[in-house]
């Protein structure tokens, strides 16, 4: 009993100590004031917390403007985000206590809901005029740098002059046209004759499939087109994305022999007391079983055809399983159960074609390129 109540003393001064600890001694002064607030919003009479937010709000006030006047000094334009951070920790912290009745009659906190929107308006003018000097610069990363200013400055101030329409201009500004080309295969499979239905799913698949989804991809900066498009309609390409498949291999499928023992208690009637008699019946079941593991490499390389520099290079490697199981059986019939008796009944042969093998090989690999694709030419 003795120790019980020990152990319950000690808990409560463990729990008093880091409690007591738990508002002036973290290091985000911040994250314990608005805990200090809640916590005195629900019991006016705490202590710990009615001790602290007068520290906590010095503190914070401290630190957050110390860092704004650092910032100040600073030259570069990320500087902007930085004080528009710090004076958004000053307001939460002035909006935490004027929310807060108990905590309010313990500080008189300082709003700068004011500063906040000057220095809003201020950073969107200066990423304004960012956005201006790459805006006119020729060259896709220009454009990138532009728009990617003219969405900071939406982020300070909606609506900010005219952003919306020169963050319009540096999007299409940074439209690329893309050749997809159709998939060269200097595998095995290409080279030794077995047939083109394999050859035209790929080109059809690669080219035809990607170039439609592709096209249809939401907000795409970027314009797709085959080789005889880009010809047709006199566009001039900037990136070209290139396939080609290294490696197929389509083994010989693989035989195996098993056989099992089935038995089924089957009544054949009943004794003199009219009690069930039952008589056991077997047979062996021998199982065939053909398969094989199939596997694809496919190289993707997108290039840019003005720099001549490589965007994105994957190399992709897939594999497709096959199987198939057929029996024979000796012995009573009635010892097999229906799912033995489908396999006794899938006596004929039925492995893929070649050409088929080849179509589900592709079909694992397209939407890994179509991802690429889409990552590669985005910002």
């Amino acid at each position: 009993m003795n120790k019980i109540v020990l152990l319950l003393l000690c808990s409560s001064i463990i729990f008093s100590c880091s409690s007591k600890k738990g508002y002036l001694d973290r290091n985000d002064a911040d994250k314990s004031l608005q805990e200090a607030v809640r916590k005195i919003n629900k019991n006016p009479d705490d202590e710990k917390a009615t001790e602290a937010i007068p520290q906590l709000y010095n503190l914070i006030k401290k630190k957050h403007l110390d860092q704004i006047a650092a910032y100040n000094l600073s030259q570069q334009l990320n500087k902007w985000d930085n004080l528009v951070n710090e004076y958004e920790y000053l307001q939460a912290a002035y909006n935490a206590i004027m929310n807060a009745p108990a905590a309010f009659k313990l500080v008189n906190p300082e709003s700068y809901s004011s500063n906040l929107i000057e220095v809003k308006d201020s950073a969107a003018a200066a990423y304004y005029e960012n956005g201006n000097s790459y805006l006119d610069k020729p060259g896709r990363d220009n454009a990138k740098a532009a728009y990617a200013a003219y969405k900071k400055v939406g982020k300070f101030v909606p609506g900010y002059k005219d952003m919306n329409e020169k963050m319009q201009m540096a999007y299409e500004n940074a439209i690329i046209n893309v050749i997809i080309n159709p998939v060269q295969d200097n595998s095995f499979f290409s080279n030794n004759g077995w047939g083109n239905y394999g050859m035209n799913y790929s080109n059809e698949y690669f080219q035809q499939n990607l170039l439609r989804d592709l096209s249809n991809y939401g907000r795409n900066p970027a314009k797709y087109y085959s080789q005889w498009d880009s010809r047709r309609l006199n566009v001039n390409p900037d990136w070209t994305v290139d396939f080609r498949i290294k490696n197929i291999l389509v083994p010989n499928p693989q035989i195996s022999y098993s056989s099992r023992n089935v038995n089924k208690q089957l009544q054949i009637g009943t004794d003199t007391a009219g009690r069930p008699v039952y008589n056991n019946v077997s047979a062996t079941i021998n199982i065939t079983r053909s398969s094989f593991v199939s596997r694809a490499n496919m190289e993707v390389n997108i290039t840019n055809l003005v720099t001549r520099k490589n965007m994105s290079y994957r190399n992709y490697n897939e594999e497709y399983k096959w199987e198939q199981e057929s029996a024979t059986y000796t012995g009573d019939k009635r010892a097999i159960s229906q799912s033995d008796w489908d396999l006794i009944n899938n006596s004929g042969y039925n492995a893929p074609r070649k050409e088929e093998i080849l179509v589900e090989l592709y079909k694992k690999i397209y939407p890994q390129v179509l991802t690429q694709i889409r990552q590669a030419v985005n910002w």
